[in-house]
């Protein structure tokens, strides 16, 4: 019996969503054998828009697919093509011996293609339908995301990135809360910890 339980916290509705407090690797384990998949940056934004601010998981912040890559020379990329969930154990087992997560030339090389690179620190939310960075994270609800946002009082959303290091590495995202700013945070050193990982099924974004 797993030492960690399922919040199946939004049911029949456009997503059906359930999350659950645990080490990341664990987590998406857990959510995976209930028929979960992470949640996605945008799939997280059109939860928050169709349960309201007021609701767990807008009040709450979470990991995502999505992972922020660092490439020495090159920059920072937002990227889908995650390699920690592609290495959920090892990622986390790097964080439980205090490492980061380094990446090989060939995950660099798979992850680079479906990525943008992050050459800002924060967007305003009534720009987000015209900012390259937040029509990639949140797709076609960019822009009504920008303005959920807007609504709750934040006129701004940041983004929180590392400095660039000697190898590659890679950090996975968690989307803050609305209550403090929604930001998009790229540096937090904790997926060994119980942190809130969210999952969705039965989804169509087309």
């Amino acid at each position: 019996m797993t030492k960690y339980s399922i919040n199946v916290d939004v049911k029949l509705r456009e997503i059906s969503s359930a999350c659950v407090l645990a080490p990341f690797d664990e987590g998406k384990e857990i959510l995976e054998e209930e028929g979960y998949k992470i949640i996605s940056l945008q799939e997280n934004a059109r939860l928050r828009m169709q349960e309201g601010r007021y609701e767990t998981v807008s009040r709450n912040q979470n990991w995502v697919k999505e992972d922020v890559i660092y490439i020495p020379k090159k920059g920072k990329f937002l990227t889908k093509n995650s390699p920690i969930m592609a290495n959920a154990e090892q990622a986390t087992d790097c964080y439980r011996k205090l490492r980061n997560f380094y990446l090989t030339p060939r995950q660099v090389e798979q992850a680079l293609p479906d990525s943008v690179k992050l050459s800002v620190e924060s967007i305003p939310t009534n720009r987000f339908a015209d900012c390259e960075i937040t029509v990639y994270a949140f797709g076609k609800d960019a822009e009504e995301y920008g303005w959920f946002l807007k609504r709750a009082g934040i006129g701004e959303m940041p983004i929180f990135i590392e400095n660039l290091r000697g190898k590659p590495f890679a950090k996975k995202i968690q989307l803050c809360w609305l209550e403090g700013d929604s930001g998009i945070c790229c540096t937090y050193a904790g997926l060994d910890k119980r942190c809130e990982v969210r999952g969705v099924r039965e989804l169509n974004l087309v």
